[in-house]
């Protein structure tokens, strides 16, 4: 499915905490690693490169380090385009230099300039040191409208190339029970659509599929259950409507990668 993982980092541990889920695909999948490395001065690339290559070398990974700041996107997405085949994987912000802003800009413009999928992961503040870290289930929230849907077949081959179980996820809000006269056979309704949308995805990509019907608000329920799942990961579109309504940085997306302790692959839809 991908031939090469880049990974931006900015010379911060915390940019890095990515690195064992990434290290762990490319075991898994024989897929490439490369680790960019963006500066913004002429002067400072030498030490730059130093530091790149004793990090690119601890993880059997390739070091790619350039000057540049005005366009981060762009620069990421050309970096890539070097290499067809290859998925952008990135913490959703670091600490220093050309990506202090990330997911405020950067990560959010990668996937407007690209187009293409990201595989986004916002580490606890308080991690301790990263450990290789493997996945063996995607939780796929939807919530009945075409554009969350459209994740599907994305995650139908990401679990394919890693050999993951997916889990269809959707959540019934108490408080539409309240406003909504027949609010009470929601669970059934819901219950019905997951079940169908797994049998929809066993049949056409022959992967292991589950299905949940989770309740709460969304913005929680759905990193809770995450968080309940060992070696998880999300797979989600950056918007959709009810349940799974929001842009990347909006209400449940933002909420899966604050909360959920778990990388996210997401695209826009």
């Amino acid at each position: 499915m991908y031939t090469r993982i880049l990974v931006p980092v900015d010379g911060s541990d915390f940019s890095e905490r990515i690195l064992p889920h990434v290290v762990w695909l490319g075991s898994k999948t024989g897929a490439a690693v490369s680790l960019l490395r963006l500066v913004e001065t002429p002067e400072a690339l030498a030490d730059a490169k130093r530091a790149l290559d004793i990090l690119a070398a601890r993880h059997a990974a390739t070091p790619v380090c350039t000057v540049g700041s005005d366009d981060v996107a762009r620069l990421i997405l050309d970096e890539a385009a070097k290499v067809p085949g290859t998925l952008v994987a990135i913490t959703s912000h670091g600490r220093s230099g050309v990506m202090r802003a990330l997911m405020g800009s950067t990560a959010l413009n990668v996937l407007r300039a690209g187009r293409e999928p990201l595989l986004v992961y916002r580490p606890p503040t308080d991690e301790a040191e990263p450990v290789p870290t493997q996945i063996d289930r995607i939780v796929v929230p939807l919530d009945g409208s075409e554009l969350s849907e459209s994740i599907e077949p994305l995650a139908a081959g990401f679990a394919r190339w890693i050999g993951a179980r997916i889990v269809v996820a959707s959540v019934v809000d108490p408080s539409a029970r309240e406003a909504v006269p027949d609010a009470a056979s929601s669970d059934v309704v819901e219950s019905g659509y997951v079940h169908a949308r797994a049998a929809h995805l066993a049949e056409r990509y022959g992967v292991d599929v589950g299905w949940e019907v989770l309740h709460g608000d969304p913005e929680s329920a759905i990193p809770n259950f995450v968080r309940s799942l060992p070696n998880t990961m999300l797979a989600m579109t950056t918007r959709g409507r009810s349940a799974v309504q929001s842009a990347l940085l909006g209400s449940v997306t933002a909420a899966s990668l604050r909360d959920g302790g778990a990388p996210v692959l997401t695209r826009m839809g």
